[in-house]
Formats: C-alpha cells, sequence, structure tokens
C-alpha cells in the first residue's frame, strides 16, 4: 500500500492525529475509493433543467399559525396551586 492516494489517507489521519495500522488505512483507503467513485457517478448526472435546492426533499414548516385563542383566567390557572401570592405560583426557595 505505496499509493498516492495512500499518501492522502495518511495525511487526514496525522491532521486528525489518528493513529492507523496498516489493516486501517487500507480499509479506510478501500472505504474512499468507493466514496470518490460514487461522487464521479454523481457528477455524470444530467442536471440540466432541475432546479437547484438547498434540500433533497420539500421542506415543509410543521407549526401551526400562531393565533390568539382562550386561555385560562389567573385565578383558575392557579386555583389548585399549594402556595399562592395574588395570582402568582409561590415555590420554596432553591438558591440561597
Amino acid at each position: 500500500m505505496n499509493s498516492s492516494s495512500d499518501l492522502h489517507v495518511r495525511y487526514v489521519a496525522q491532521l486528525a492525529r489518528l493513529k492507523l495500522s496498516e489493516e486501517e488505512a487500507c480499509r479506510y483507503q478501500e472505504q474512499l475509493e468507493q466514496i470518490v467513485r460514487y461522487i464521479e457517478q454523481i457528477r455524470k448526472l444530467d442536471v440540466r433543467g432541475i432546479e437547484p435546492t438547498a434540500h433533497v426533499v420539500e421542506r415543509v414548516n410543521p407549526m401551526r399559525a400562531d393565533d390568539p385563542a382562550p386561555s385560562l383566567s389567573p385565578d383558575d390557572a392557579t386555583a389548585n396551586a399549594p402556595l399562592r401570592a395574588e395570582h402568582l405560583f409561590m415555590v420554596p426557595k432553591v438558591v440561597e
């Protein structure tokens, strides 16, 4: 394993501060070559007439509109609170 692409694997490993065994370097080299072959296949695709997008699938906003709706009155909201002062919840002191 002494090709120029092997040097690339070793160089990247050095940048990432990884110590690779010979077996690991070979395995990563094979994986890197598979990735490069796949990218070359993608580069050969005819994409003329296809609108560029930022995402592969159409993104939709799952959030509903923030429309005002009726809510509890302050008295109803604090009705079951163990401690309250006027319309506020009271809790034990947490920080000294």
